[in-house]
């Protein structure tokens, strides 16, 4: 593992920083963030802008459409981006951060080529059907199934908890191909356009009024067997390696937000008065509390490092992800409670974007498999510890 960046990556870091202060300050307003129709068109308007650029898929093979450059220098990428306040991924992440490198590691040739540029360009928008109404932790026991009809399976079922569905080109969809079958063996991993007829999207509306997710109905759905990603009943180690780049690296701007969020934390203890007459600052259990914040998130960002370079060395690294996803994610919520502490009175009103986004980030720890999931995948892969019945 090196932690060091190379005069090549340095170099790539200084041009990003060039381009970024010269094109984000020029980029319109953002639409409203619950306009799915206008985000879509922003989001995909800025993926569009990086593709032309040459910072589409940084770490992606230049054969479809990528840089080709290392994992560390996709780091780099989502690392300025976010402190030049650039626009994050938004209506793109599924594809860019979930499904493009999984067809890129288990997809066909015919697969790749199909997809990959499309997700590069800003062309093509895509959804994650993995959750069901009865089947989210547990997701092994989905119910959604696929059966096989010549050419095609005809999927019938329900998904949940569908991001960016009602925009979607297409869906990422686990079925179940097998019924008999032991329940990690039965699932496929299919690519569902989302035109195809049978297809119902019902959005759901969340605590913070945002209907970012949806409820899929699929009825007699026609998938072609060619939009399979893996062998039959191969699904579930297919999702595995989904679920380890979306645990590995998805949460990388969030953790760059992180650290802004506790510098805007303690400036508020900074400046606001307490009751003795001070300033909330002057609380020396505060102050460690804040630098106890400061050095996890150094970790964290250390432990990202290390699962980049895992990847550079062509490992999937699945036991580094859960650890970073059920570490950062209950540290951001967390730092929620520190927020709301500070902001004492003020913490009562939805207007102050600290106390929204302490209740949008109470789904962290659900989001991407429960912080529960995540220490069962660490008993049992690091610990060697038995697996529940």
């Amino acid at each position: 593992m090196d932690l060091r960046f190379s005069r090549t990556e340095l170099e790539f870091r200084d041009r990003l920083r060039a381009w970024l202060a010269d094109t984000v300050p020029r980029l319109p307003a953002q639409p409203h963030w619950d306009d799915w129709p206008a985000r879509r068109r922003y989001d995909t308007a800025w993926q569009r802008q990086l593709f032309e650029a040459g910072y589409a898929g940084v770490d992606w093979p230049a054969e479809h459409g990528g840089l080709g450059a290392t994992p560390t220098e996709q780091l780099i990428f989502l690392e300025e981006t976010a402190k030049a306040r650039a626009p994050y991924v938004g209506a793109n992440f599924v594809g860019l951060l979930h499904a493009g490198p999984t067809l890129i590691t288990e997809g066909t040739e015919e697969q790749r080529s199909r997809h990959l540029p499309g997700i590069l360009c800003g062309d093509d928008v895509w959804c994650q059907g993995f959750s069901e109404p009865d089947a989210g932790s547990d997701l092994a026991s989905l119910r959604t199934a696929a059966v096989r009809d010549g050419d095609r399976y005809v999927v019938n079922g329900r998904k949940v908890w569908t991001s960016m569905a009602q925009v979607a080109d297409y869906c990422e969809l686990l079925v179940r191909t097998d019924p008999a079958a032991p329940r990690h063996q039965g699932i496929s991993w299919l690519i569902l356009p989302m035109d195809t007829p049978g297809i119902e999207v019902r959005p759901l509306r969340t605590a913070t009024a945002t209907s970012e997710f949806s409820e899929l109905v699929l009825d007699g759905v026609r998938v072609p067997a060619a939009n399979r990603v893996g062998a039959e009943n191969d699904g579930w180690r297919v999702a595995m390696v989904t679920f380890a780049f979306e645990r590995g690296t998805a949460f990388i701007g969030e953790l760059v937000e992180s650290r802004g969020m506790l510098a805007e934390i303690v400036r508020i203890a900074r400046s606001t008065p307490d009751r003795a007459g001070g300033l909330l600052w002057d609380d020396p259990g505060l102050r460690r509390e804040a630098g106890r914040f400061s050095a996890e998130l150094h970790g964290l960002w250390a432990l990202i490092r290390k699962n980049v370079s895992e990847a550079s060395a062509g490992l999937v690294p699945v036991e580094g992800a859960s650890v970073f996803k059920l570490g950062f994610t209950e540290n951001r919520q967390r730092l929620g409670d520190l927020a709301a502490h500070v902001l004492g009175r003020a913490g009562l009103t939805m207007s102050d974007r600290l106390v929204e986004d302490r209740v949008a980030k109470l789904a962290y720890t659900i989001a991407a498999g429960t912080s529960q999931i995540q220490k069962n995948i660490l008993a049992e892969r690091v610990l060697g510890l038995p697996k529940e019945r």
